[in-house]
Parts: C-alpha cells; structure tokens; sequence
C-alpha cells in the first residue's frame, strides 16, 4: 500500500470516530465528548462561586486544562479529518469549537480576572454539542418541518399581536395617568406586552377602573394568545408524523468531503457535494 493510501486510511478511521456516532469507536467518542463538555460547564460554574474557586482554585485550574487540551486535539483532529477543512471551520459548530476552546490560552494574553471570566464562559457554548449527540434525528427533521410550514402563519400572527399590541397601548396611554407610568405611548405598548404574554414585571400598573378593565381583556386575551402557536406548530407536526410515506431515516453520519450531516440510512454519496459515504 502507498503512503497516500495508509495516509487515506487513517484518516478516514479518524473522521469515522470523530463524526459519526453509528459506530462502536464513534459511540466511546461520543461519550467521553459528552462527559468532558458536561464537566466543563461545571467547572466553569464551580469557579463562578467564589467560595468553591478560592478553596479549589488549583484543582479546577488543572482539570480546566485537561479539557482544554482534549478540545483542542479534537479540533485539530475534525480538521485533518476532512478534505475540506473550512466547511468545519466556518460552518456552526466549528465557530462554537474554537470559540470555546481558547480561552485558556487566552488567558495568558489577556491580564484581569474579570475579563478572564467572561471569556471562559464560552466554554459553556460546548453544550451545542450534546444537542448534535443526540439520536432522534428523524424526528428533529419532523419537527424543522413543522416549523418551516408553519413558519408563515406565526408570521401573521405575530404581526396581529404587534397590531393589537399598539392599539391597546395608545388606549392605555389615553386612559392613564403619569403618574400610574403611561408617560408615552412606546411605554404604554411595552405594557401591554409585558402583560399580554403574561410576564406582569409590576413597574407599571393601571389605577382607574377602565384601565383596570382593560388590563383584564389583555391578561384574558394573553392566554389565549400563547396557545396559538403551540396548535399551529402541533397541528404541522401532526401532519408530518401521520405521513408514514415521506418518513425518511437519518443517521450521524457526516460527508467526509463537506462535512454534511443528516444523510439517509440508506444513502450512499452526500447529498450536497456528491462525495461517497
């Protein structure tokens, strides 16, 4: 065998482990990739406390760069994996990984404790991962159906809340005085969808009767008002599960070319760039 087909080989063993969750080698990955990002967010919560930081500021700092190093060989090992690396690097994921993964090394560049802080906290982006670990692809792809169709009637329907939204503000805002806190209109609407999606912060409140009574319609009319895009997107949903024709199996495997995922269980070339799977 030629040094370009070990070379082919081995990388193609690598982006099996690293980019598809199908296989037994996959799955260990996925794991100890699912373990280390749920302890780096706990360290990153535990040194947040500065009671636990000051009393295991050694230990944290320590395991903080066992992580660190594990992220930063599985960047570099997503990249060599791929023969188009930027399709990583740019794409969603990729972003969160590198973003998540330098703080540290940042730390050494950047001098202030706080800042320091701020900057680790995107270790907490990681989380985005398990969210791809997940093995239910079939119905997230149901359910980005039923969002897209039902992406139109949401659409109207927040535009009749906006509509109804300045409507009840402007009427509040001539109903009410000053002093109660409708100084303007634009407060008047935030009010009114403060109270209309039932949130009720209590820095505003109507004191006469009529004011009362309307912010009694609002509250009413609020309840009904978050019901509606639960049905509409449930309704979609419906649709999409009862269709047993167009139900299509995904799995985790991801185009070594373009790193696409979401192919068919029984695809074999990617269905955007054409490479074989």
């Amino acid at each position: 065998m030629t040094n370009k087909g070990l070379d082919k080989g081995w990388k193609n063993r690598l982006h099996e482990i690293i980019y598809e969750a199908d296989t037994p080698m996959g799955k260990r990955f996925d794991l100890i990739l699912f373990t280390l990002i749920i302890l780096s967010v706990v360290l990153v919560m535990l040194e947040s406390v500065k009671e636990i930081d000051a009393a295991y500021h050694d230990i944290l700092f320590v395991l903080e760069w066992i992580i660190t190093i594990f992220f930063t060989i599985e960047y570099i090992a997503r990249i060599i994996s791929i023969k188009k690396p930027w399709k990583y690097v740019f794409s969603f994921y990729g972003i969160i990984d590198v973003i998540s993964t330098i703080p540290l090394y940042l730390s050494y560049i950047f001098v202030g404790s706080q800042v320091l802080l701020a900057v680790r906290a995107f270790r907490l982006l990681r989380i985005f991962r398990i969210l791809k670990l997940v093995q239910f692809l079939g119905e997230a792809s149901q359910l980005s159906k039923a969002l897209k169709a039902s992406r139109a009637k949401i659409a109207v329907f927040i535009y009749v809340v906006l509509i109804l939204s300045v409507i009840l503000g402007t009427i509040m805002y001539l109903v009410e005085d000053d002093s109660a806190g409708f100084t303007s209109i634009p407060r008047s609407i935030y009010w009114t969808i403060v109270t209309l999606t039932t949130v009720g912060y209590g820095d505003i409140a109507p004191v006469t009767s009529l004011g009362q009574l309307i912010a009694t319609i609002v509250m009413i009319l609020g309840y009904g008002i978050i019901a509606v895009p639960t049905g509409i997107v449930t309704t979609e949903f419906s649709k999409q599960s009862g269709n047993k024709e167009d139900a299509v199996h995904l799995n985790t495997q991801a185009c070594p070319s373009c790193s696409l995922e979401g192919h068919r269980d029984d695809a074999s070339h990617c269905f955007n760039c054409g490479s074989k799977l």
